[in-house]
């Protein structure tokens, strides 16, 4: 398997995209547990079936660009394959020396928001940490852990550990990422609406901001047609029911609706088939929608 990747690493982006489309699709059909619920989410985010339509062909895209952009050689950089819309952001929060939590949804290539971001300010300001969950399977576990650290990009654990690797980058005017509609363990969420329906969301992303002052900015990149390459989007984070003495559940039910607001502006883009809706365990079934601080 790993001698597949490493061929696959180095085919061009367009082929990898036009290899991927077909395998999206391929999946779609052959499996009838992820049709039903890529198309359950659309709905339920009232996202007509034309417009969510692309996203088959995306999540295959997404799934044939990882050799690339986990196995290529480090000398190449993937800045000459990205543009940036809203970089004014992120320097703003360098000049009043704060950290940056960049909130990124299971939206384009999320992957790659963070290494353009290690490569553009790494050397500059410090490495950025992204939060992620170990593979169950060992030879993935292991090919993960050590394709996402390269220059100026770290990786923290989701775990007590991990959360305090964040806290002290943060500390140091660093940037960390996460994937704020990732669903967490059991115990490190709250139930929030997310498009209506109770959705068991993380509180790491506004814990981290009020904790350490850091500023909050959305972040995806967009995958551009026939292997153009990516557009990494920035906007603030504006809503001030994350701020501080906010109760977790109005924090995570903030993130949620500045989540849904960035998957509507780009519905094709975005993985409808990730398992949102899903009930951790020693999470409770969510009936009561968790309103505790």
């Amino acid at each position: 398997m790993l001698t597949l990747l490493r061929c696959l690493s180095r085919w061009p982006l367009w082929l990898l995209h036009a290899v991927g489309a077909g395998l999206g699709w391929t999946g779609y059909w052959l499996s009838p547990v992820y049709r039903q619920r890529f198309d359950a989410n659309a709905s339920q985010a009232g996202v007509p079936r034309a417009a969510a339509r692309g996203a088959v062909a995306e999540a295959g895209r997404l799934l044939m660009e990882l050799p690339y952009l986990w196995m290529r050689p480090a000398s190449q950089g993937i800045l000459p394959q990205v543009r940036w819309d809203g970089a004014a952001l992120i320097d703003a929060a360098h000049d009043e020396g704060r950290g940056i939590v960049f909130l990124t949804p299971h939206m384009g290539c999320f992957e790659v928001t963070a290494q353009a971001y290690a490569e553009r300010y790494g050397k500059s300001h410090g490495p950025i940490t992204v939060l992620y969950r170990p593979a169950r399977k060992a030879w993935l576990r292991r090919l993960v852990d050590t394709s996402r650290v390269r220059p100026g990009l770290a990786a923290a654990s989701a775990t007590l550990a991990g959360v305090r690797q964040m806290m002290r980058a943060l500390r140091r005017g660093e940037a960390v990422g996460l994937l704020p509609d990732q669903v967490p363990p059991g115990g490190m969420g709250v139930w929030a609406p997310f498009f209506g329906k109770p959705a068991y969301t993380m509180t790491l992303a506004s814990r981290l901001a009020q904790q350490t002052g850091a500023v909050l900015l959305l972040a995806w990149g967009e995958r551009l047609p026939r292997g153009a390459g990516y557009v990494v989007h920035l906007s603030a984070f504006d809503d001030a029911a994350a701020g501080a003495s906010v109760p977790q559940a109005e924090s995570a039910a903030a993130v949620n609706r500045a989540m849904e607001r960035l998957i509507l502006q780009r519905p094709q883009q975005y993985l409808w088939g990730y398992h949102r809706y899903k009930t951790p365990r020693d999470a409770g079934d969510g009936a009561d929608k968790n309103h505790e601080d």
